[in-house]
């Protein structure tokens, strides 16, 4: 009876404060009320709306005309789906592919995905953003990636194979023998990249890897669509536990008919360029520099800085035309650009090496042409390619101190086509005033490409965003975890809860504070903490807008990593749908969370560096799954994993001891694995023969699954 009692007291208690709280809300509305009758009497205006900014359509001439006013009570059409994911750049479009993928290896309900992107492109900084020649790793090619992003590699290098005539190709060899003998095929053979190429390229490939998902209506493009607007799901206790409540939709405009939609869905990823849901559902989120207090960085400065973001930029591409002129005309502001220092080629000449002094010596400059060059010529013969194409991405045509996240629409387009304008003032200087290595000034016989943008300006379809908000996350990467003076061994901190991996240094195009902060890194993990925000409400970040640091975002920004990060979150949105869990449960529980890290093993992603040992090696889920578990990691002194190396005998008994609590345990361990350790070895006994490193860790692979072993946290 005393406990009835308690509970009733209980629960008046809480309708009390729910009442007092409706009563609260009730006034505060009618206060919002009034406010907003007031000024809408003062403006003249009875619908509520929203500026925004259509960067496709920002022009250096009348940069206001981009600016949209979006209605916010003009009728919409409702589409529902399972998963909603905004921003079609490189961790959409994995995200997207990895959800398909994962649905249809288990034959399951198809899940319905909705992916929307502002531009007419898909692909992000591959493709719409210009930046066309990959920022990646030197284990690309190998074990650096994902399986997925290997394929979208070798896809453009086959699209070039398949449809163009190489020089090195004679008319006698088929193309799957050149394939073979020659698998990194190279269109731009530039310096920066180990594969570079047109965007058209890229986007070609990207919609080929997603037809299959597209012809059976599980995915949806929206294209020329943006954010405008959120909607959550009412809170019927917000004083009780997490006072964020859910997104229940989110509001698109259509920036070519101004027709509104909305997207209801059961999860949500955001993937867009500058994070543009974290702010619309109040998503707590960063921007700019933190300071030293809030992240313990030694390279951050004393005070915070939201306004100092990483520079964005306009590429455009060239083509190489010896002796005709295509000089464009000056542009306005070039004088003032000029006089300021803006371009220089820093040392570098533009088609020959060259060198500048150091505090560690001479450095070799190579030539600045074929720094991001798409296309070199003598590698086709090829009537589409009779000269060099390359793409401009250079410190000149940064734009430093323009930050446009939450800024007023108008002043976000001016900044915006100021970029447009600095570009332009490069692509001049490049062709009036740079030294020309036989004398004179001037490149007059590079011409503006603009169908390789797409454009027809010769811009970028979309600025190349370098850093975006950034969600406060369970887990903020910070410059102690990554950067190679923190880290004596030869991985980066090792993340237990890790669900990708990356390398890059810490690139950092803008103001340093304090200088050093872009700096080398150790191959490093993608943490699953810094992928769900501390209050969860159904959004999921999946490109730039992570947990990371304004230092860190320098590293994780890159294209193979961006995709990483896009591939774990569609992984974990089907996996969460799949097992009705939420993503904090799977961070928090170790059983679920080793079973959603096999996931993403099974199916090609690598979440442990090793440098031998590639998705498609027949002990990858193995030698991933263990090292991820602690049973058997990687040697601190290197990243290899030495899969043909036969195991030593202390090894196979170290790492055995990590499994069996006792010796009767470690026996019938041993008896069960059918091997047979002594001086000699460890010996298979099916045939006495040897076991490599790479056969044992499969055998031993089998014992941790079937024990459900799953390490510690």
């Amino acid at each position: 009876m005393r406990r009835f009692i308690v509970l009733l007291n209980t629960l008046s208690c809480l309708l009390i404060i729910f009442a007092s709280f409706n009563k609260v809300e009730a006034q505060t509305q009618s206060s919002v009320k009034n406010q907003k009758k007031s000024m809408s009497s003062k403006k003249q205006e009875e619908k509520r709306s929203i500026e925004l900014v259509d960067i496709s359509s920002i022009k250096i001439e009348n940069p206001h005309a981009a600016v949209k006013t979006i209605e916010f009570d003009r009728p919409y059409k409702t589409i529902k789906c399972d998963i909603f994911i905004a921003g079609g750049g490189l961790g959409g479009v994995a995200a997207a592919l990895k959800i398909w993928q994962l649905n249809n290896k288990e034959s399951a309900k198809p899940l319905h995905v909705v992916l929307s992107e502002e531009t007419d492109w898909l692909g992000g900084q591959a493709t719409a953003q210009g930046v066309s020649a990959l920022d990646e790793n030197s284990l690309v090619e190998t074990t650096g990636c994902t399986d997925n992003y290997q394929k979208f590699r070798h896809a453009i290098r086959n699209n070039y194979a398949s449809n163009y005539r190489l020089a090195r190709q004679p008319s006698n060899v088929q193309l799957s023998e050149l394939l073979n003998k020659d698998k990194y095929l190279y269109p731009g053979n530039c310096w920066v990249s180990r594969l570079s190429f047109e965007p058209k390229v890229a986007l070609a490939e990207l919609d080929t890897m997603l037809s299959p998902a597209l012809s059976n209506s599980s995915l949806k493009v929206l294209y020329r669509h943006k954010p405008f607007a959120v909607k959550n799901r009412r809170n019927f206790f917000p004083l009780i536990g997490n006072n964020h409540a859910p997104i229940k939709s989110i509001y698109l405009v259509n920036l070519d008919t101004d027709e509104h939609i909305c997207v209801r869905a059961k999860l949500f990823i955001d993937a867009t360029e500058f994070g543009d849901l974290l702010a619309l559902s109040n998503t707590p989120y960063k921007t700019g520099a933190e300071s030293k207090e809030q992240t313990g960085e030694s390279h951050a400065p004393e005070k915070a800085d939201p306004d100092n973001v990483q520079d964005f930029t306009y590429p455009f591409a060239l083509e190489l035309r010896p002796g005709e002129n295509h000089t464009v005309n000056k542009p306005p502001l070039y004088d003032d650009l000029l006089q300021r220092g803006q371009f220089s080629f820093d040392g570098f000449q533009m088609f020959t090496e060259s060198s500048r002094d150091t505090p560690e010596g001479k450095q070799k400059l190579r030539p600045f042409w074929t720094y991001r060059r798409l296309i070199d010529a003598s590698y086709f013969i090829d009537h589409n390619y009779p000269n060099d194409i390359a793409m401009i991405n250079w410190s000149s045509n940064d734009v430093r101190g323009k930050n446009i996240i939450d800024k007023p629409a108008q002043t976000q387009a001016e900044y915006l086509a100021f970029g447009k304008l600095v570009s332009l003032g490069f692509l001049y200087w490049l062709q009036t005033e740079v030294p020309r290595e036989d004398g004179g000034k001037g490149y007059p016989e590079l011409a503006l490409r603009p169908d390789i943008m797409g454009t027809l300006d010769g811009f970028s379809k979309h600025p190349y965003i370098r850093e975006s908000r950034r969600a406060e996350t369970k887990y903020t990467i910070v410059e102690q975890d990554i950067a190679s003076t923190f880290n004596s061994e030869r991985r980066a901190k090792n993340f237990t809860d890790s669900v990708g991996i990356g390398l890059y240094p810490i690139d950092i195009h803008g103001h340093e504070e304090i200088p050093g902060a872009g700096q080398a890194t150790r191959p490093f993990q993608i943490p699953l903490g810094s992928l769900i925000p501390q209050n969860f409400n159904g959004l999921l970040p999946a490109c730039k807008n992570i947990g990371v640091t304004h230092i860190t975002n320098g590293a994780y920004r890159l294209h193979p990593i961006e995709w990483a990060i896009g591939e774990a979150q569609g992984a974990l949105t089907y996996y969460c749908l799949k097992h009705k869990v939420s993503p904090e449960y799977v961070l928090a529980n170790l059983t679920t969370l080793r079973h959603f890290q096999h996931t993403l093993i099974e199916t090609g992603v690598p979440i442990y560096w090793f440098s031998d040992i590639a998705p498609e090696h027949p002990a990858f889920i193995a030698a991933q799954y263990l090292a991820i578990t602690g049973i058997m990691p990687g040697d601190g002194k290197h990243l290899h994993f030495y899969p043909d190396k036969p195991i030593s005998p202390g090894d196979a008994l170290f790492t055995l001891a990590k499994l069996f609590p006792d010796e009767q345990a470690k026996l019938r361990g041993i008896e069960k694995m059918a091997i047979e350790i002594n001086e000699n070895g460890v010996m298979s006994k099916e045939n006495n023969a040897l076991l490599t490193r790479a056969q044992f860790a499969i055998r031993l692979y089998s014992i941790a699954q079937s024990k459900n072993l799953f390490g510690t946290k």
